[in-house]
C-alpha cells in the first residue's frame, strides 16, 4: 500500500519515538506529552479513521523528557473492517518520519491466574491467533521479506525497564499476549485453550503493529493495561465499559511506567 503524503508538520517535527496509545489509554497524550501540534487522522488523505468509541483518533506529537514523540490517540483494529496493509499503514509512515523505537500499548484479558484487573504487564512474546498476517502481499519497499521473530520485542530495553519499574517501587508482570480478530470477547472454552497456548494476556490489536515494525528494523516495547480478566476467570460477563473504567482507575500508574520507559529508549 502506497504511503500517504506525509503532511509538513510531521516531517518538520522528525519524531524519534513512536507510541500507539490502547483502549481507554489515550489520556497519556493529554496528560504526559509536551504537545507542538496536533493531526486528526481524517485530514490525511487516504489515512484510515478510528470507529472505536474512546478511540480520538488523531496522531499528537510533542516532547516528553526531551524525546520528540509522535503517538497515536486511537488506533485501527482488524475488526473494524480495515486490511492488515491499512491498519498497519501507520507504522510505515512512522519509520519513513524516521521513528526508531515503537512503543505499543493495549487494554487485554488477564488468563494467567495471577494477574489481577488493574495490573501492567510487559510483553516478551507474543502469539498471532488473527489468521493472517500484515506482511502478506506484494513485496514493498523497505524491510526484509522474511523478517525474524525470535525477539519481537526488545530484550535489553525489556530488561531497563523492569529494573527501573522495580526501583520505584511499580508492579510490573511479564508474559505472552496472544492476539484475536474480536469484535467478541473469547468464550470460556477460548481461553483455556489460550492458557494451554501459553497465553497470558488477550487482546485484539498490537501484533500486526509489533510485526511490521520489527520487519523495519525498529525496537519494539509491548505493555498492556490487565483490564478484566477473561472468560471463564471473570465473575460477570465482559464489556467495553469495564475496559474503560479499570484504565482510567490506573491512568497515574500506567502513565508514570509508560513515561518512564520512553525515557530509557
Amino acid at each position: 500500500m502506497k504511503l500517504p503524503k506525509l503532511p509538513a508538520e510531521l516531517t518538520d517535527f522528525k519524531p524519534e519515538v513512536g507510541l500507539i496509545l490502547g483502549s481507554g489509554l489515550g489520556f497519556f497524550a493529554d496528560d504526559r506529552i509536551e504537545v507542538v501540534g496536533r493531526l486528526p487522522y481524517g485530514e490525511i488523505e487516504g489515512f484510515p479513521v478510528s470507529t472505536v468509541p474512546g478511540h480520538a483518533g488523531q496522531f499528537v506529537f510533542g516532547h516528553l523528557d526531551g524525546r520528540r514523540v509522535i503517538c497515536m490517540q486511537g488506533r485501527f483494529h482488524f475488526y473494524e473492517g480495515y486490511r492488515m496493509e491499512q491498519l498497519t499503514l501507520p507504522i510505515r509512515m512512522m519509520h519513513k518520519l524516521g521513528v526508531q523505537s515503537l512503543f505499543v500499548t493495549n487494554a487485554a484479558g488477564g488468563i494467567n491466574p495471577g494477574y489481577v484487573p488493574g495490573d501492567f504487564m510487559l510483553l516478551h512474546d507474543h502469539i498471532n491467533f488473527l489468521g493472517t498476517n500484515p506482511l502478506i502481499g506484494a513485496v514493498v519497499d523497505e524491510g526484509v521479506r522474511f523478517p525474524d521473530m525470535s525477539e519481537v520485542y526488545d530484550k535489553d530495553l525489556r530488561h531497563q525497564i523492569r529494573e527501573w519499574a522495580r526501583s520505584q517501587g511499580i508492579a510490573l508482570q511479564e508474559g505472552i499476549y496472544l492476539a484475536t480478530t474480536g469484535p467478541s470477547f473469547e468464550t470460556p472454552a477460548e481461553i483455556r485453550a489460550f492458557a494451554t497456548l501459553g497465553a497470558d494476556a488477550v487482546g485484539m490489536s498490537t501484533v500486526p503493529e509489533a510485526i511490521v515494525a520489527r520487519q523495519l528494523g525498529m525496537r519494539v516495547i509491548g505493555i498492556s493495561c490487565i483490564t478484566n480478566a477473561a472468560a471463564g476467570i471473570s465473575s460477570g460477563p465482559l464489556t467495553h465499559e469495564e475496559v474503560a473504567e479499570t484504565a482510567d482507575r490506573v491512568r497515574h500508574q500506567f502513565a508514570d511506567l509508560l513515561a518512564g520507559a520512553i525515557a530509557l529508549s
